[in-house]
């Protein structure tokens, strides 16, 4: 599945995408020159949550507890999916 940004700018000299999702989560995924993997054209996530328009990075999901850097973009879509599915309890 491919997933559709809901805000895309420049970000350090590159990209960041923001996804946000039903269930309140979302990413920012970055690739520039301060994220992980940009030298090789690769993308870094970071799950984020929503708190009605804003957002902040979060560390305390099953999906990871830190960013995670060098991702090709089919990686970054499998994320990306996981982030979508997480159950609010």
């Amino acid at each position: 599945m491919s997933h559709v940004p809901m805000k895309e700018r420049a970000l350090n000299g590159g990209t960041q995408k923001v996804y946000r999702f039903d269930n309140g989560f979302g990413a920012s995924v970055v690739q520039h020159s301060f994220s992980y993997g940009s030298e090789c054209g690769q993308w870094e996530l970071a799950v984020i949550k929503f708190d009605d328009d804003d957002w902040h990075l979060t560390y305390d999901t099953e999906i990871t507890d830190d960013v995670i850097g060098r991702l090709e973009w089919p990686e970054v879509e499998t994320y990306l999916g996981q982030i979508a599915a997480i159950q609010v309890a």
